[in-house]
């Protein structure tokens, strides 16, 4: 643009500013002298006065000493903006990345920053604090499946539909910018790299259901490992199962074999609790068929040992008094049968009848009449049975006759 029209624009504003009401227009030619001695006492321009002060030969004159001064003043202004276009801010939990001609300089932490402007420096804000979410085997949510990444093998040959995101975050900016060429598909690709490795190392049910957490924590130490092999400066913090399950075809048929191995361990589960009920209870009742037995036996042993030292006792005796130990032997004999029994036979010598005396009944009348047949028990009757007569003998008719007639008084 020519200087005069630049001139004539700048009198027409300052006229339209400067005008009061009640005034005419401003001398144009007045407010461009002081306009440019301002400009040449901020700038070092005073020396110029003098010669303004002369006729109109020294006007043509300072117009072209203030075009040029003007120039310079302009320039300077474009060099301080160029200079202020260097200086950013860095906010807190993030790192500023400074180039050189394109190669990394320096990093520079939050706060107000300052570098050399364009084309001799460059700077990059990278968010350190961010949590950042990689997507594997889907995007957005579990409908929009992406087949080629969700469908991986087994250990056993079977294929597994997979839905997972990987949580990073940035532990080195300088690397994450330089180190490789797409920083996100790359985390992408050693997630599915890296899952696919485990996966293929493992059983189907395993990875279907007890071992999704082991999985995972898997899955996260190898691509840690990986990405830091590859310099990508991203720290991985957590891998979540979204979705594990088998592919839609055999989705069906995958459920009935399920529920025939829950049937299955039902009925095992079924089987145990009924052995675990039937089985304690035959070896107690085995163990106290042994006892009882053991128990018969040393008391048996015990009773045929007194039983023969007794025997014994009674053999010394009987060797001593034949005649009396038999018919002890014999009187202990029949109270020990008569002391179970309630009846009482008695031999009568008349007619050698058979008489039945109802002694149980009549001791129970008697203990009824003095109460005390709910908490006594009535004794035995008890009897005397006379032995057998022995063979008459001619000497001894006597002595029996007299110990017949004895008998029958204590009857």
């Amino acid at each position: 643009m020519p200087f005069s029209s630049l001139k004539k624009r700048l009198g027409n504003y300052i006229a339209q500013e400067g005008k009061k009401p009640g005034e005419g227009p401003p001398d144009l030619d007045q407010l461009w002298r002081d306009f440019n001695q301002r400009l040449n006492g901020l700038f070092g321009g005073g020396k110029n006065r003098g010669s303004n002060s002369g006729g109109g030969g020294g006007n043509g004159g300072g117009d072209m000493k203030g075009a040029s001064f003007t120039f310079g003043a302009v320039a300077s202004v474009a060099a301080l903006v160029w200079l202020a276009s260097g200086a950013f801010i860095v906010q807190e939990g993030q790192t500023g990345v400074v180039t050189t001609f394109g190669k990394f300089s320096h990093t520079t932490p939050a706060g107000f920053n300052w570098r050399w402007p364009y084309p001799f420096q460059a700077n990059e804000i990278v968010n350190v604090s961010q949590v950042r979410t990689v997507e594997v085997g889907y995007r957005g949510s579990a409908k929009t499946k992406m087949a080629s990444e969700a469908l991986m093998l087994t250990e056993d040959e079977n294929i597994i539909d997979i839905q997972f995101a990987v949580q990073y975050k940035l532990s080195d900016p300088v690397k994450w910018l330089y180190a490789n060429r797409d920083a996100e598909d790359t985390v992408r690709q050693v997630a599915e790299t890296a899952i696919r490795e485990i996966v293929g190392r493992s059983k189907m049910d395993f990875v279907l259901y007890e071992g999704r957490e082991k999985v995972a924590t898997d899955t996260q130490q190898l691509m840690q490992a990986i990405l830091d092999r590859y310099n990508s400066g991203a720290q991985v913090t957590n891998v979540t199962m979204q979705g594990v399950q088998p592919p839609e075809q055999v989705q069906a048929s995958f459920d009935d074999a399920v529920k025939a191995g829950q049937d299955r361990e039902r009925q095992k589960n079924e089987g145990q609790a009924y052995a675990n009920d039937i089985v304690p209870k035959a070896r107690g009742a085995a163990f106290r068929l042994i006892q009882e037995a053991e128990a018969y036996r040393a008391m048996t042993v015990q009773n045929a040992t007194g039983n023969t030292d007794r025997f014994k006792s009674v053999l010394t005796e009987y060797q001593k008094a034949p005649a009396v130990t038999r018919d002890r032997m014999y009187l202990d004999t029949m109270q020990q049968i008569f002391s179970n029994t309630s009846k009482v036979m008695v031999d009568s010598k008349a007619g050698s009848n058979l008489l039945y005396l109802p002694l149980d009944k009549l001791i129970a009348q008697v203990a009824a009449t003095e109460g005390r047949a709910a908490s006594v028990t009535p004794p035995p009757p008890t009897a005397v049975l006379l032995p057998p007569e022995p063979t008459p003998d001619p000497n001894r008719r006597d002595s029996r006759s007299r110990e017949s007639s004895r008998d029958r008084e204590g009857r």
